[in-house]
């Protein structure tokens, strides 16, 4: 059976886009856990685009840099991590440069596509899913999200943390193992109770016994449906796409590769026969 969605990587991203990029109607940003890439979690961003299909799912890799809980030791992190009690984690060197990161990431679809920054969601795991509470919370009034999606994370940073006004009740959807032996399920309680003092309406934690740090089907499901209910499919949100005839040979070449029809160009040579392609194949002529 055919995939509703393809896939393409450029450098250390994976993007998970619908094959019919006009059906697009959300994002969804998903950040890896410390010492993983953007593959480490390819296979549950494929689990939830078999499902939502109208969605679009970036995954970036953090930048390799020493990690001082570590010892020092060099690794794919968001920032730095000296230690995960609470006094511990206001040390989090180059979260400002990760977070401007996930900004980026957002604002460019908005810009590329004019999508609603409604219609988008931060979601992470561990490191990233701290980075995604820490950032979704802060960003501009008019780019308030769909939601943010926290699994095994926790609230860093929390002195330079200060929820945007106009944000307070974006939903927070906090995933956590009730046995996780590094991030333990009190990060989880205490970041809920403090982002509630900074005036979050709408933070809800769900813990799962036995669970470690790590994923199971069931928090997966339960991940699946708040994205469902915060991300349903839209067509008053389509995303804009750029009209075949004003694209680049090469923005032709890349867009029907990522439709996975570069068979039905073979041959080609002339630009009205790429922007033919690719237009019948946004109007399900194909």
């Amino acid at each position: 059976m055919s995939l509703p969605f393809s896939t393409t990587r450029s450098g250390t991203t994976i993007t998970l886009s619908p094959k019919n990029p006009a059906l697009q109607s959300g994002l969804i940003v998903i950040s890896h856990g410390l010492g993983d890439t953007a593959e480490g979690f390819a296979d549950v961003a494929q689990m939830i685009a078999k499902q939502m299909p109208h969605l679009k799912i970036i995954l970036p890799t953090a930048p390799t840099q020493p990690v001082s809980m570590n010892m020092g030791m060099p690794m794919p992190s968001w920032y730095d991590i000296t230690g995960l009690d609470e006094r511990s984690n206001e040390n989090c060197k180059g979260i400002h440069d990760s977070q401007k990161t996930l900004m980026d990431i957002l604002k460019e679809e908005h810009s590329n596509t004019n999508l609603s920054y409604e219609r988008m969601v931060l979601m992470g795991f561990s490191q990233g899913g701290a980075l995604s509470l820490f950032t979704g919370m802060q960003l501009e009034k008019e780019q308030k999200l769909a939601g943010i999606v926290v699994m095994s994370g926790y609230l860093p940073a929390k002195s330079q943390f200060k929820i945007t006004g106009g944000l307070e009740d974006v939903p927070i959807m906090h995933f956590h193992g009730q046995s996780d032996p590094m991030v333990q399920v009190g990060m989880a309680t205490r970041s809920q109770e403090v982002v509630k003092e900074n005036g979050a309406k709408n933070y809800q934690l769900k813990t799962y016994p036995g669970l470690v740090h790590s994923v199971n089907e069931d928090e997966i499901r339960d991940v699946q449906a708040f994205l469902e209910k915060v991300l349903p499919d839209d067509e008053a949100f389509r995303i804009t796409l750029k009209d075949p005839s004003e694209m680049t040979v090469k923005e032709l070449k890349t867009a029907i590769r990522n439709a996975e029809i570069g068979s039905k160009a073979v041959g080609f040579m002339e630009k009205s026969e790429f922007v033919r392609l690719l237009q019948d194949h946004r109007n399900g002529k194909l």
